[in-house]
């Protein structure tokens, strides 16, 4: 009984023996299978990942957007050509206005600012002179204050005649004398009345061509039957162009008119100086002549 039982004992204790060994080895074999499939696995990826840039790019889109560009159907170039004879004639009259007060305003600023460079010029040479025939002379030819200055010594010089017994020679020449300086003047102030008219009527212009490009955007509007945003928006901004017109033409010139009334105050003031002392001149030249 003892002999069978330690033989019993001894191989249950074998037998666990060799199931322990078992469980030890199978995890072996089962790390060792997956650290070699890792390499196959890793090596695989490095054979497919060159693969991938082998294949075809794909086409890059044209990065480049064309704009498209959306023709304005409304302005002055629609306005004159959807207007009638009164919406063109309006515009017509706003260019003509316009061109005629840049024109006038021009030109008087020029004849303004070389008259104050005459009476500067006057100042420095007519006085110190020797005798009034050379200091004419040292006027400049064709300007005011030499006109001025032989009108003067011409009214002087033919002081004769049975009309002019009556009037003595100092009113004569006063006369003379004052009639060229408002010869000047009336020069000075020539084109100022247009500047004002431009500049009083030129936006009630461009209000009656906007009435009117209203009145008829609203007749097609209800002829045609459509009230959207689109249909009336566009044909009132054209009328409306009118009276922007019309206050670009008039601001120009009631500022030009303004500008040249002070200037020909300051001009006139040195013209109307210069009279004077010619006057005296003049009379104390026929002084001293008749001693």
């Amino acid at each position: 009984m003892t002999t069978v039982s330690l033989i019993k004992r001894s191989q249950a204790v074998l037998a666990a023996i060799a199931l322990v060994a078992s469980c030890i080895v199978v995890p072996a074999h089962a790390q060792e299978a997956a650290s070699g499939a890792a390499p196959a696995a890793t090596a695989a990826a490095s054979e497919a990942a060159p693969a991938a840039p082998a294949a075809a790019p794909a086409p890059i889109a044209d990065a480049t957007t064309t704009k498209e560009t959306v023709d304005n159907p409304y302005g002055l170039g629609a306005l004159w050509a959807q207007g009638d004879f009164v919406s063109r004639f309006v515009l017509v009259l706003l260019v003509l206005m316009s061109l005629g007060s840049w024109y006038i305003l021009v030109t008087k600023l020029w004849e303004s600012f070389k008259m104050s460079s005459e009476a500067r010029s006057m100042r420095k040479s007519f006085f110190k002179s020797v005798s009034l025939s050379e200091g004419i002379k040292n006027l400049k030819d064709g300007g005011a204050f030499r006109f001025i200055a032989e009108s003067g010594m011409r009214a002087g010089e033919h002081h004769e005649g049975s009309l002019t017994d009556n009037i003595d020679r100092n009113t004569w020449v006063t006369l003379g004398v004052q009639r060229s300086v408002d010869d000047v003047r009336n020069r000075l102030q020539d084109g100022l009345g247009f500047l004002a008219t431009v500049g009083s009527t030129a936006p009630f212009v461009g209000l009656f061509g906007t009435v009117w490009g209203i009145y008829h955007a609203l007749t097609a509007i209800g002829i045609a039957g459509q009230a959207s945003i689109d249909k009336v928006a566009g044909p009132v901004g054209e009328a409306l162009i009118m009276t922007a017109m019309g206050l670009a033409v008039a601001v120009p010139a009631v500022l030009g008119y303004n500008w040249l009334v002070s200037r020909n105050k300051v001009t006139m003031e040195a013209v109307r100086g210069f009279g004077a002392d010619l006057h005296g001149i003049l009379m104390g030249a026929k002084i001293n002549a008749s001693r």
